[in-house]
């Protein structure tokens, strides 16, 4: 009996989640160590975690007036806020096409091919050419994470549509229901697990993109300061703290998705499956 509880323990998900962590710390001090031996300076490297810890709670300027931590926080708030901004105009005009395109058959034939074309695009290519534009660098960080936003939430949310069988559509219209109520009240509905799929792929991805295109171009952020960090321009723990952040809140607006969708969709508080919909003749 306790050597089956054992193996359910090492095989349960926060157990594998443990290892993994472990398993990269262990990687990470290797590393660090083997840099020590052969760098003057180590840390513009690769240095020991604990240096990157001990650089969050130090109380050394980075710059004239700020310490490193103070830095990423206030820049981490403007990167946020472009990247969240383009993140709900993405989702919502994404939903809004794919709604159009499962309308329309037509405007899926002319529309879905020049999605993937622009999803095709490499994000580092894109930035000059919505800042040409925009003329504006706010507004074309907020474009480019609504583009990748776009995409994901657009083609998961038609694949949703399109999932629902056909049986359950001519149920709906042989009860006299209007296209309105068939999508209000079984398309929607069984589009949502889709829906935030796309969600929770799009969300770290305009987080990221939002970062990669402040290292192209000026006015604060994550990545601008990153840019600097690099270059010498203040100290290189920026650099690491930056990185770290950008992980734990790209991991967080992921869970953020996840959360949202248990609290829209009640069939996933159980961790069921969504709710048949399927109906039996009346008999005679």
């Amino acid at each position: 009996m306790n050597a089956i509880r054992w193996k359910k323990f090492f095989a349960s998900p926060k157990w594998v989640t443990v290892v993994w962590v472990l398993g990269l710390i262990l990687v990470w001090e290797i590393g660090a160590t083997v840099v020590a031996g052969v760098k003057r300076t180590p840390e513009n490297v690769l240095p020991h975690l604990y240096q990157i810890i001990g650089s969050v709670f130090s109380s050394q300027k980075a710059n004239s007036t700020q310490t490193a931590i103070q830095i990423v926080l206030s820049n981490a708030w403007i990167t946020l806020m472009r990247a969240g901004i383009g993140f709900a105009l993405g989702a919502m005009a994404g939903f809004m096409l794919a709604l159009l395109m499962s309308l329309f058959s037509a405007v899926e034939k002319m529309i879905f091919p020049y999605l993937m074309m622009i999803q095709m695009i490499p994000i580092l290519g894109m930035a000059p050419i919505v800042l040409a534009i925009t003329r504006d660098i706010d507004k074309s960080r907020i474009v480019i994470a609504a583009i990748l936003t776009f995409y994901p939430v657009a083609t998961n949310t038609l694949s949703g549509f399109k999932a629902v069988e056909r049986e359950k559509r001519e149920l709906m219209f042989s009860l006299a229901a209007s296209r309105y109520d068939v999508y209000r009240k079984l398309l929607i509905p069984s589009s949502l697990p889709y829906l935030f799929t796309g969600l929770k792929i799009a969300a770290p991805m305009a987080i990221t993109a939002s970062i990669l295109v402040d290292t192209l171009q000026g006015g604060g952020g994550l990545g601008c300061m990153m840019s600097q960090s690099l270059k010498h321009a203040m100290t290189i723990y920026v650099f690491w703290q930056i990185v770290f952040l950008s992980a734990i809140i790209g991991i967080l607006s992921y869970q953020l998705m996840a959360w949202l969708e248990k609290l829209v969709s009640p069939y996933r508080r159980s961790g069921g499956d969504f709710p048949a919909t399927d109906a039996k003749e009346p008999t005679p």
